[in-house]
């Protein structure tokens, strides 16, 4: 079992930046990839961006490349995801998870948190 807990989502205006974090207890996350989601009102959850934890290879959604960044500390087995330029598009509940399966869809992945609430004002 792997337990996920997020923190740092908050409100900005547009053009603001964020940095949410997620931090995972349980078991060793070796061979695992660790992934952000984020869900709007009224839409399905999205893939954000995602990390493999052993080789820290990562992969980002066509409209946050270039904007956001996500990294991790594996000693502090925490990942981040770094927003800059925030738009009212983003603004969503993100969420974390980490599956054995580095993909972008959702139903990869086994564990996740309970969702941060990011909102961005124009």
């Amino acid at each position: 079992q792997v337990q996920l807990v997020e923190s740092g989502g908050g409100a900005v205006q547009t053009g603001g930046s964020l940095r949410l974090s997620c931090t995972a207890s349980g078991r060793t996350l070796r061979g695992y990839t660790l992934a952000w989601f984020r869900q709007a009102p009224g839409k399905e959850r999205s893939f954000v961006s995602r990390i493999t934890w052993s080789g820290g290879i990562t992969y980002y959604a066509a409209d946050v490349k270039g904007r956001f960044t996500i990294s991790r500390d594996s000693a502090k087995n925490t990942v981040w995801l770094h927003m800059n330029s925030l738009k009212p598009e983003d603004m969503a509940v993100y969420y974390c998870a980490a599956g054995t399966a580095s993909t972008s869809y959702y139903s990869s992945y086994n564990y996740w948190g309970q969702g941060t609430q990011v909102t961005v004002s124009s």
